[in-house]
Parts: C-alpha cells; structure tokens; sequence
C-alpha cells in the first residue's frame, strides 16, 4: 500500500468511544505508573510473579509453543516471560538479498510514503500517515534535528504494532551498520487502535528510541516508541535506555563498523508491548503485496524488497 498523504488535513477518523478512552490518558501520571510496572514485572517471588503471568496469558491469549521455555511459570519474573526468546527455528529468515524482513511480530497499522502536506499558511513538511486525519513529523518522530531527517525525505515508513501477546523481540530487517542512536522524552500514551485514531501526533508525542543505520542500499531507521506501562526500552548494545526518563533529547553516535548487524540479528526489545516505525530512504524499497493495514506479520517475514535499480547499481 503506498498512501500518498494529501493537502491538507481531512476529518480524523475517530470515533466517540475513542476520545472516550484516550481522555483520561492525558490526566494519568505516565511515568509514575510506569516506572509502577517496572518495578512489579521484575519480582521474582514465586506467588506474585506467577500470579501476574497466569493472568497475562490467559487474558490474551498467549502461545508459547514457539519459546525456548514452554511453561510461562518456569521463568524467573513476569518480565523474562514477557520478554521471552524463541526456538531458533521458530522465525526463518529470507536469505534472498532482495528481501527485508520485518524487524518484528505485530500488525501492520499503516505503511506507505513519507509525504508532504501543508496546512493553509502554512509551509509544506515531511509527515506520516498514522490515521485518517492524523499526521506526525518526520523531524519531530526523530527528535527534531532536521539533518538527521534529510535521507528519509520522500521515503518509505511501515508502522507495526506488537501487541501483549506479540513476541518482543526486535531484529535488523537487513544487513546493516548501526550509525546513531537517539532517546526522545516523551509521553506514555497507550499505542492502541482507538488511541492511534484519538491521540494527534502519537508516535511523535510519546518517548522514544530511534536507532539510524546504514545498508548496502541506504538509510534506514528503526523507532522503538514507548507507551503506558511499556517505558522500558533497550537495546543489545547500549542496554537499558529507558528508563530513567529525560527531559532532553539524547544521541550516541557510533564508529564505522563498530556494531554491525546481520539480517536477523536481534537488537533490542520492549519490557512490554508498544509499536515500530521503520523509515528507508527514497526509491529504496517496495512493499510485498500483503503489506496493507492490519495484515498481521511476524518476525523474519518479507516485508518489503529492495528497489531492483538498487540491486543492479
């Protein structure tokens, strides 16, 4: 699907029953509760920890056929179950150069171009689909430094949503060299369907972990975005990014070479669930067919395929 964003800004598509359930979001101490569940899905007391996993897996339904350790009571705290890794067979990997995979398990919410529209008065940017009649930044998305935005000018992006029954395991969708990563403080809006359709820039409100890498055929950002309960983002390399939560934009940059990342690799993980924003550069890829909204994908499956001029340069 490449949604072509329009000018200008049409109705948002939400319904009466969303606001309902996102206003009480914008009076809630995000953080605190958060930090809450940080502490509450580390406790390995056996009662309580099994406890909170019984209740999760039944809620939502869990399979855990595919995981190294089958029996959800078996692990150490709710969040080793919640972050727990799979057989090695579990998630194939294309080895096709043409193809990237998805980084993750999740549903697509939207995929398509980074497009330009301006409000009357106002000048044309860079923005992303999240909703009918909701927009974010591409500047804002990536903490607002405008020359780190400049390669994903009027490329391609693919939102993916895990959700609590999702693996949350996050992978490298193709070879690539880890170039820069940035912490964006943020909000915890919940990442859900009414809350996308509801919340105005979501993804660019909410805090944030992008990481930039560079492939064979061009830029490409990963956008770890946090939500309510789900402030706990790391990575393979740096570990625990957040929390503690900042109220500045951070950024760490990264030698040539010193964290490289074969197709497949894993690079970090949500201490619960949340949502990807995956950007390439301009005329860099071509979605598969299923890639619309609401098509379900799981880890290691195509996503989308280099542009075949890439592969011939």
């Amino acid at each position: 699907m490449n949604h072509q964003l329009p000018f200008g800004i049409p109705k948002p598509d939400a319904k009466l029953t969303d606001y309902v359930k996102a206003l009480p979001q914008y009076l809630l101490p995000h953080h605190l509760l958060s930090r809450g569940m940080h502490w509450l899905a580390r406790q390995e007391t056996p009662w309580l920890k099994n406890l909170i996993i019984r209740f999760i897996y039944k809620k939502f339904d869990i399979d855990t056929s595919t995981a190294e350790i089958e029996n959800p009571l078996e692990y150490r705290s709710f969040n080793h179950f919640f972050t727990r890794s799979l057989r090695p067979d579990a998630r194939p990997i294309s080895t096709d150069r043409q193809l990237l995979v998805s980084p993750v398990d999740g549903t697509v919410s939207q995929a398509g171009l980074i497009g330009e529209h301006a409000q009357p008065g106002s000048l044309p940017i860079q923005d992303i689909f999240q909703a009918k009649g909701r927009y974010f930044s591409l500047d804002e998305l990536l903490g607002g430094d405008r020359q780190r935005a400049m390669p994903f000018v009027g490329g391609h992006f693919a939102t993916i949503y895990l959700s609590p029954k999702d693996y949350h395991r996050i992978h490298i969708p193709v070879d690539a060299t880890l170039k820069e990563m940035v912490h964006i403080p943020g909000r915890l809006f919940s990442v859900n369907p009414a809350t996308t359709r509801a919340v105005p820039r979501l993804f660019a409100r909410n805090e944030r972990v992008a990481c930039i890498f560079d492939t064979a055929h061009g830029p490409m950002a990963i956008v770890m975005v946090g939500a309510i309960f789900v402030s706990s983002i790391e990575t393979v390399w740096a570990g625990e990014v957040t929390p503690p939560s900042r109220s500045k934009v951070r950024s760490w940059h990264y030698l040539a070479k010193q964290h490289q990342f074969a197709k497949g690799a894993e690079i970090g993980r949500f201490n619960m669930g949340s949502t990807v924003v995956v950007l390439f550069g301009p005329n860099m890829v071509n979605w598969t067919k299923d890639i619309t909204a609401e098509h379900v994908i799981r880890m290691g499956e195509p996503l989308a395929e280099f542009n075949p001029k890439l592969l011939n340069d």
